[in-house]
Parts: structure tokens; sequence; C-alpha cells
């Protein structure tokens, strides 16, 4: 398997500056902030050099997300390779097959997916779009052949702690923010929990 780099999150801090309100006519009445989206507090559209193709750029929000996805990916991969029982094994046991043959195709799509998803749910705007499978469809093994089996609570649990292990990996450490990246994930456990 290719190795993913493990890259900063550093863009979060420089985001966190302040907002310009206006006034109104009156000078009484200012306008409140507008609070950043999590795509924002992640780098949002700000560019910057891919690290996986120094040739290209690529919006610092969308590089965050690809690149906890990515460091995600490759915990769990890790995890079930040096585990047989692994913590999540059956659940991608037709991409870590795949993995284990040489083929990192469908890693490569399981990535795109996701960091598409998130980044179009999170404030990414018109650049950033989803195309995949919607949320039932993408976790039922009937719809989708790249998932093993249906997610119970506790497989979903471990999904979780493997996202923050891998959010800290990549410089992601405030309590708030990480906060609010398991808030995204709570709010599709009803669609991806399944058992």
């Amino acid at each position: 398997m290719k190795h993913l780099p493990k890259l900063s999150l550093f863009a979060f801090l420089l985001i966190s500056g302040f907002t310009f309100v206006s006034c109104s006519d009156d000078d009484d009445a200012a306008t409140p902030p507008t609070e950043l989206t999590l795509y924002q507090k992640l780098g949002g559209t700000a560019m910057v050099s891919d690290p996986n193709n120094p040739s290209q750029m690529i919006e610092q929000g969308r590089l965050s997300y690809r690149s906890v996805v990515d460091s995600t990916i490759t915990l769990i991969v890790a995890d079930i390779v040096a585990d047989s029982q692994g913590n999540l094994g059956a659940h991608f046991a037709p991409i870590v097959s795949e993995v284990v043959g040489g083929n990192t195709t469908n890693v490569a799509v399981l990535s795109k997916n996701l960091t598409d998803f998130f980044s179009a749910n999170t404030g990414g705007g018109a650049t950033n779009t989803y195309s995949g499978l919607g949320m039932v469809a993408a976790h039922d093994p009937a719809q989708n052949p790249r998932m093993g089996v249906k997610a119970n609570d506790a497989d979903y649990d471990k999904f979780i702690g493997y996202v923050g292990a891998a959010a800290g990996l990549n410089g992601v450490t405030d309590p708030a923010l990480i906060g609010e990246v398991v808030d995204v994930l709570e709010s599709l456990r009803a669609p991806i929990v399944q058992e």
C-alpha cells in the first residue's frame, strides 16, 4: 500500500482570527460575526500545494479532511492486518484483501468519497461536491460490495476513535474542534449503524 503522508492541520490555527463586523447606519447595532464553518476552521478555500501532487493546488480545508481520512484508513488497515480479529476487519474485509494483494484502487476511491462527503457537507462550498452513495446504501453490504458487514453502535464508536487518533496525528488537538468533528460523525450514526 502506498504510504499516505501524515500532514499537519496547522491551517485551522491560522483561520482562528477575527471576522470583520459591519455596522448599521446608526452605528448602534453591529452585525454579529459570522461563525466559521468546520471546513473554514480546517483551512477553508485557501489554496496550497498538494503534497500528493506538488504540481497541483488544493484547498487547505479539503487537504485537511483528506489527511485525516487517509490517516484513519491507514490506522484501520494497519490494525486489521496486525490483528486477524481486526477491530473493524469484517466491515472493511473486501478493501483490506485488495490492499494486502497490492491493489489500492478502492482505497483511493474510499478516500476520495469520504473527503468529498465531509468537504461538501461541512461548508466546502460549490467547489466540493459529493456524488457517492447515500449513507444507508454506502453502509449496507447488499447495496455496496465494498462494505463487508453492517455496523453496530460499538463498531461505530471504534470508528470514531480511529478518526480521533488520526486527527491527533495530523495536529488537530483543539478539544472544541474535535468536538465539532465528533458532532458531525454522531449526526451520521443513525443511517450508518444498521445492526
